[in-house]
């Protein structure tokens, strides 16, 4: 959904919400070279959060897709982002996507909401609950037209605007790459 970020922090921050952090995500997104877990609609993930690097698994094959509730998750603490990056290489996994986000994130009763800035696409909101029905409240709240909502990941945004995530194994802000 497009948002104006700072029209969506003042309403944030009026109703109450807390600015927990405003920081850039290094993420690199891994496969095997036939990409047999994207066309299984999975991936893993290594992110650089600032204050702590992690490792994803994640599987929305059961879910029709990425950002569906249920999707399967695992996630662990890594203590170091290149290093596992060299790993992963070493052992015959390529690197699928290297890219980079801004990441504005904010807390109210409960909800997780993120104002997501990518390369190349305008910013959007995501709102995380327990259920669609907190989601919706939330995004009632913020005054958000619930009927413009996307139920899709970044690849899903990237498309919107008429770009295909996976062309790119760069995406930072400072610069992009085209796969060969």
């Amino acid at each position: 959904m497009d948002i104006d970020p700072e029209v969506l922090e003042r309403n944030l921050l009026a109703l109450g919400g807390k600015r927990i952090y405003d920081r850039i995500f290094r993420d690199r997104v891994f496969d095997f070279p036939d990409w047999r877990l994207q066309a299984k609609t999975s991936w893993v993930r290594l992110r650089d959060k600032g204050d702590r690097v992690t490792l994803s698994f994640k599987d929305a094959s059961k879910t029709g897709g990425a950002n569906n509730f249920g999707m399967e998750e695992i996630e662990v603490v890594v203590s170091d982002f290149d290093k596992t990056s060299e790993l992963f290489k070493r052992i015959g996994l390529i690197e699928k996507f290297n890219e980079e986000k801004n990441r504005v994130h904010f807390e109210l009763d409960g909800i997780d909401i993120d104002i997501d800035t990518w390369p190349l696409i305008p910013p959007y909101v995501e709102i995380e609950g327990k259920n669609w029905g907190e989601v919706r409240k939330m995004a009632d709240r913020l005054g958000l037209d619930w009927e413009k909502r996307e139920t899709t990941g970044a690849m899903g945004i990237y498309r919107k605007y008429g770009i295909e995530e996976k062309d790119y194994e760069v995406l930072m802000f400072e610069r992009q790459v085209k796969r060969k």
